[in-house]
């Protein structure tokens, strides 16, 4: 079921459908950017963050991701650098894994899916608001 719903997550993104619901998200990307993300990418997303100077390896420049991917935002490949399928290397070490931080504490026996759904949705919600800042 959880598979269902992210791919329909997944296809109205790419679609340009419920723009409402995405601007909403990216709004709460915008937080959790803030909050999560900042401190190495910087506010604006340049890869000038207050922890940019003590990496050893650089922060990507976030806002030219489309730019430098044929003018196409590579939306799911930044889910997947997120949620921490792949293997990126930062600090010496690999990006932290959001997909877990962003997960609920407390689950439910009558919600299984909930704390699944709740941490791809904060990685959505992060990779529209990325996708809004494309140079």
């Amino acid at each position: 079921m959880h598979k269902i719903c992210f791919t329909i997550a997944v296809f109205l993104a790419a679609t340009g459908s419920s723009s409402q619901a995405m601007a909403q998200s990216a709004d709460i990307g915008h937080e959790l950017f803030m909050d999560y993300c900042a401190a190495c990418h910087g506010e604006s997303g340049k890869g000038d963050g207050d922890m940019a100077g003590i990496m050893t390896i650089p922060a990507p420049n976030l806002t030219l991701l489309a730019k430098n991917n044929d003018g196409q935002f590579p939306m799911l490949k930044v889910i997947h650098l997120i949620d921490g399928r792949t293997g990126m290397r930062a600090h010496g070490g690999p990006m932290p894994v959001f997909g877990r931080v962003f997960m609920s504490e407390e689950p439910s026996a009558a919600n299984p899916y909930g704390t699944i759904l709740e941490s791809r949705g904060r990685v959505m919600s992060v990779a529209y608001y990325l996708e809004t800042i494309q140079q």
